[in-house]
């Protein structure tokens, strides 16, 4: 039986992995033609790297990776630039919202190549991390071009699109794959130890209504807080020194308000009074000239965001098409008793490792999206009515590349029906997802499905995409809509028997959770 080792090393390597793995035993060869025709690009490969004079000295794999991810931060920043040039061809607000997206993405995409490029080059991150940012990086590129195309603006896409830097970033995912073949990036911890941020009334936070003693900010709208809105609150924390935890109490009210934590803004916790007191809420959609990406009532990029007892909310209703409630791009972001209700689109998983704990998820149309490593660990996900003619489709996960570590697992949860649903159950059909992308991945591991799901599972983006490289997975359900009798018979869709598959969708395995999660106090299982 193959070990969890072997394990990682057949889910995260693609085909050109095999030819990696010869060159990486000829350390002498230094040909920069011979090493980039292992990639899946090698055209682009070979001009960038000649054209960058960064192929001296590329002796071994290590040295072409780092190269290769080189070379794609310089195409990035170039990109970036010529984004920003772009402005004044803008003619109309929907050009401006799908380029003022862009603009936000390949600055993000400009410090996560940096980052991964740096974490390797002093050994301060694993390849399991690097393969994370690299899948982040190629994520925010195509959502770039999504936006315009969602927005029918398409004629600003080709030149900001010129650049070849998705194919410079798949051959930096493909390099780095090999190495987590070869090595294990599991780190053990314990899963019930609280972190040091949590001492006292920290601790509280996880088992009680917050103290305004423990926070460093009070928000309330009756004017007992420091500030009336969360966005000032958090405006205020970004321009703290130092970068740890930092602890902002919501108290209980409804704020009708879009917030966003940027990408410096690292460690902000957002504690409520419980999902049904606190709640955040807006309205943006797609129907209303917003892009899915900017559609979000909250978007989350800093890293180690914390949410707890908190409920974000989009009313844009099922008519607005695209509505998101909550939008995350936070490498180690955790969820704890949260609730997430909209229509379409309701939880953007949109990039990075991503927790979800003791959550309430209620939507229609790929309720669940994006291209992150997310878990979400005994929740509970009701489907709603849609519109009339349309299905429900819990997830729709958007891997485009098969090295990108990432997928949805939805792991000791319950999928069940609404209270406005119900009353209709046999007028709409319940799927468990469709791929979004070529390379989809999902799981429902020891779930409960109610009768609401379809004894098809699973449903077809469109005709016969991605039914050979997607990866669905179902293991050990139970419940009325769990029988696998009837399920489709896809190439890709796969009934798991073997725990050692299954546990690839794990906390410790997906997002390599036992190496972070403790230190934000959310409790978990880290297997199965």
């Amino acid at each position: 039986m193959a070990s969890k080792r072997e394990l990682l090393a057949i889910f995260f390597i693609s085909f050109s992995s095999i030819f990696f793995s010869i060159a990486a035993s000829e350390v002498n060869e230094s040909n920069i033609t011979w090493w980039c025709n292992k990639t899946p690009h090698p055209e682009p490969c070979k001009h960038f790297i000649t054209k960058s004079h960064k192929h001296l000295g590329i002796n071994d794999l290590s040295e072409f990776r780092s190269t290769i991810i080189g070379v794609a931060m310089e195409r990035a920043i170039a990109a970036k630039e010529h984004v920003k040039r772009r402005e004044p061809d803008i003619q109309n607000e929907r050009q401006r919202v799908a380029w003022n997206d862009c603009l936000k993405l390949y600055g993000i995409t400009v410090l996560q190549l940096n980052h991964t490029l740096q974490g390797l080059n002093d050994t301060s991150c694993t390849d399991f991390d690097a393969q994370t940012w690299l899948s982040t990086a190629l994520t925010n590129i195509k959502t770039c071009r999504t936006g315009f195309l969602e927005l029918n603006v398409s004629r600003l896409i080709r030149p900001m699109m010129a650049s070849n830097l998705s194919k410079l970033i798949s051959n930096s995912l493909a390099s780095n794959g090999v190495f987590l073949g070869v090595k294990n990036n599991t780190i053990t911890s314990s899963a019930r130890s609280y972190p040091s941020w949590l001492s006292g009334h920290g601790r509280k936070l996880l088992q009680s209504p917050p103290l305004a003693s423990s926070s460093n900010l009070v928000v309330a709208k009756d004017g007992s807080g420091q500030f009336r809105t969360i966005q000032a609150a958090i405006d205020t924390a970004a321009k703290r020194s130092g970068n740890g935890r930092f602890i902002i109490y919501v108290k209980r009210g409804v704020y009708r308000e879009n917030i966003e934590v940027g990408i410096n803004n690292n460690n902000i916790v957002l504690v409520g009074d419980g999902m049904k007191n606190t709640i955040i809420t807006s309205s943006r959609s797609v129907g209303e000239g917003y892009t899915t990406y900017s559609s979000a009532t909250a978007g989350i990029t800093g890293e180690g965001f914390i949410a707890i007892g908190i409920t974000f909310r989009n009313t844009a209703g099922p008519q607005n098409h695209q509505a998101v409630a909550m939008r995350s791009g936070s490498d180690f972001s955790a969820f704890f008793r949260c609730g997430f209700e909209g229509y379409q689109d309701t939880l953007y998983v949109f990039s990075q490792r991503q927790f979800y704990k003791d959550c309430h998820i209620y939507g229609t149309v790929d309720m669940i999206f994006g291209n992150a490593a997310a878990v979400l660990q005994n929740c509970i996900i009701y489907a709603r009515r849609p519109l009339n003619k349309q299905k429900n489709t819990i997830t729709a996960q958007g891997r485009t590349d098969p090295n990108q570590n990432t997928g949805i697992s939805i792991l000791e949860s319950r999928i069940l029906a609404a209270s406005d649903l119900k009353p209709v159950l046999g007028s709409f059909k319940t799927y468990l997802g469709r791929p979004w992308k070529q390379y989809s991945q999902t799981a429902f591991v020891e779930s409960y499905l109610d009768s609401l799901v379809d004894p098809a599972g699973w449903l077809e983006w469109d005709g016969n995409f991605a039914l050979n490289t997607l990866y669905y997975g179902e293991y050990k359900n139970t419940g009325p809509g769990s029988s696998t009798g009837g399920r489709v018979r896809w190439p890709g869709y796969h009934v798991i028997n073997s725990t050692n598959e299954a546990s690839r969708f794990t906390v410790a395995n997906l997002i390599a959770g036992q190496s972070w999660l403790p230190k934000t106090g959310v409790p978990f299982r880290s297997g199965l």
